[in-house]
C-alpha cells in the first residue's frame, strides 16, 4: 500500500519542513512538494533540503522536473494536462518516478500508455478543493479505473481513516491526501492504522 502526502504549507499545522520529515519517519511512501506559489529559486532551496539524507521515502515535485533534477528529488508530479511522462523522460538525465493526475478512466489509460509509474485519480469523496473538478468519481467508477489499470491507482479527495479501507476494497494501490496528513497530532499512529487497514485485506 502507498502513501502519498500532497503538501500545502498555508494549511499546515507546523512548519512544512519539520511535517515532511515526520511524515518520512513515520513511513509515508512519497511527499509531492506541491507549493506552486513559490518561485523556482524558493521551491528548489526547500526541495533541496527535503531531498537531503537521511530520508525513508520519495520526495516528487509538483509539474516542475527541472526543479526536481537540479533539487535531488525523486521524481516528478504532472498534472492531466502537462507533458507526456515519456517527454519528461526523455529530457532527464537520471530516472525520476512520475505520477500523474487523473479525473477520468480515459486519462488513467493515456497515462498508463505514456508512460507513468503511477496515477492519482479522484476526487473519490467530496472535498472542497476538488470541487472545481466536478462531482465525486465515487468508489465505483475507482474500482472500475483499478480494474483496468496495469499500473497503481492511488485514490484522491476525502479520503479519511474512516473511508481508506473501502477505497482499498475497490483496488485502490494506496491514497494521496493533503488534509489526511497534515490534520492536528502525530503522523505515526496515522500511518500505522492506515497500514492496518491493509493487513485486514
Amino acid at each position: 500500500m502507498l502513501l502519498y502526502y500532497i503538501t500545502d504549507r498555508q494549511s499546515c499545522p507546523v512548519p512544512l519542513e519539520a511535517r515532511v520529515r515526520e511524515a518520512f519517519d513515520a513511513g509515508v511512501d512519497m511527499v509531492q512538494l506541491r507549493e506552486k506559489d513559490l518561485e523556482a529559486r524558493d521551491l528548489c532551496n526547500l526541495a533541496s533540503s527535503l531531498a537531503a539524507p537521511p530520508r525513508r521515502g520519495k520526495l516528487l515535485i509538483n509539474a516542475r522536473a527541472d526543479v526536481a533534477f537540479a533539487a535531488g528529488a525523486d521524481g516528478v508530479h504532472i498534472p492531466s494536462s502537462g507533458p507526456a511522462p515519456r517527454v519528461v523522460r526523455s529530457i532527464c538525465e537520471r530516472s525520476l518516478s512520475i505520477g500523474v493526475s487523473c479525473h477520468s478512466p480515459d486519462q488513467v489509460a493515456r497515462a498508463e500508455q505514456e508512460g507513468a509509474d503511477f496515477v492519482v485519480f479522484g476526487p473519490v469523496f467530496d472535498t472542497p478543493s476538488k470541487r472545481r473538478y466536478g462531482p465525486p468519481q465515487g468508489l465505483e467508477r475507482l474500482a472500475e479505473v483499478c480494474r483496468r489499470a496495469r499500473l497503481p491507482v492511488l485514490a484522491l479527495g476525502g479520503v479519511t481513516l474512516a473511508n481508506a479501507g473501502e477505497c482499498l476494497e475497490q483496488g485502490a494501490a494506496g491514497f494521496a491526501a493533503i488534509s489526511l496528513f497534515q490534520r492536528e497530532g502525530p503522523l505515526a499512529p496515522l500511518v500505522a492504522k492506515l497500514r492496518a487497514l491493509d493487513a485486514m485485506r
